[in-house]
């Protein structure tokens, strides 16, 4: 970040070109773009695959709100598929059942950090020619089940930087664009617009202000430079999780991938027995100083998104696992008494 500073270019600089040129590295792709959030890569995103208005694009409705509100910026039509009860991931047979002649597009989304079956999202977007664009901003560091890392498939993906992800910038994403073309585009909208040369004031196209600072830039290189220990540290808290929590009845633990596939922990979500108060056994851990959240709600049943005609019962196992789900707290330098601490405080507040 000194040397930011006293490069004199806080913005568009040597240190952003470096950052993505590096984060590429480390992913093992031949670009990488940096944006202003996770969101607006996903915005640059569908607006590059040119999805637009009266288009409907196939999603998960167990996601945050970005991965619909990125379609709704463009006037598509977000048209959700319920998920996997193991993975929690869009369903690939469910997404298939959704398509119709005004589908466009798949979005699947990597949540909590668990790659999708984009193998099979592949084959049914070759087999329906739609476009394919992979929410992957939960899920740094996953492999997916044919050993590749999530988001080097080829398909356009994009990444979050939030302070709570694996690795962050404060604010910040990434978009791996598909092509050299769809590359320069995404670089000219990421900034008003404006030719990619940077020549005068030449805006020829409508753009947005997404760009990342070279100061965010500088906390990124740093951060990938660390990316390896960094999700290695996390990993070994989520191992400590699983061998503390197993023996809890009734209680969800996520999914184990099976090797060459690998989740990056995002978060440590468990689903509680059915019939449990959820609302209590939070306000119970929190007596004991332990933070805990409802984690994720079904975004369908959002008042925004309930206003296309989504209700309640739409999508059956989605809703199941919403209304069950919490995030335990969680980070790479947690340590085993805070994790044992952890562990018997939901015991208790389970059997309270």
């Amino acid at each position: 970040m000194v040397e930011v500073l006293r490069s004199g270019q806080l913005s568009l600089g040597p240190m952003l070109e470096r950052f993505e040129r590096e984060f590429a590295g480390w992913l093992g792709v031949d670009d990488a773009i940096a944006t202003s959030s996770g969101t607006a890569a996903l915005h640059l995103g569908v607006r590059a695959l040119g999805w637009g208005r009266g288009d409907e694009v196939i999603l998960t409705p167990f996601t945050f709100v970005a991965s619909a509100n990125c379609l709704l910026y463009e006037g598509v039509r977000p048209v959700f598929a319920d998920i996997d009860p193991e993975t929690l991931n869009l369903d690939p047979d469910t997404a298939a059942a959704a398509v119709s002649d005004r589908t466009v597009g798949l979005l699947p989304v990597d949540i909590f950090g668990y790659p999708s079956e984009m193998d099979r999202f592949e084959r049914l977007a070759a087999d329906r020619s739609l476009g394919l664009l992979e929410d992957s901003c939960q899920a740094l560091g996953a492999v997916d089940r044919q050993g590749r890392k999530v988001g080097s498939r080829g398909n356009p993906a994009t990444f979050g930087f939030y302070a709570n992800k694996q690795m962050t910038t404060g604010e910040g994403g990434m978009l791996i664009p598909a092509s050299a073309g769809m590359a320069a585009r995404v670089r000219s909208e990421r900034n008003q617009g404006r030719a990619v040369d940077m020549a005068w004031l030449d805006h020829d196209r409508l753009g947005f202000n997404y760009r990342l600072s070279d100061l965010a830039a500088a906390v990124g290189v740093a951060q990938v430079a660390r990316l390896d220990s960094i999700l290695a540290r996390r990993e070994r808290a989520a191992l400590q999780y699983r061998e503390l929590l197993g023996g809890i009845a009734g209680l969800g633990l996520p999914h184990e991938a099976e090797a060459p596939a690998r989740r990056s922990w995002f978060v440590y979500p468990v689903r509680l027995p059915v019939g449990a108060d959820r609302a209590a056994v939070i306000a119970a851990l929190g007596e004991a100083g332990v933070p805990a959240k409802a984690y994720l709600p079904a975004i369908h049943l959002f008042p925004h998104l309930r206003e296309l005609g989504y209700r309640e019962g739409q999508f059956p196992v989605a809703e199941d696992i919403a209304a069950r789900s919490m995030a335990l707290p969680f980070y790479g330098g947690m340590t085993e008494p805070e994790a044992e601490r952890v562990a018997t405080a939901l015991d208790t507040a389970l059997k309270g």
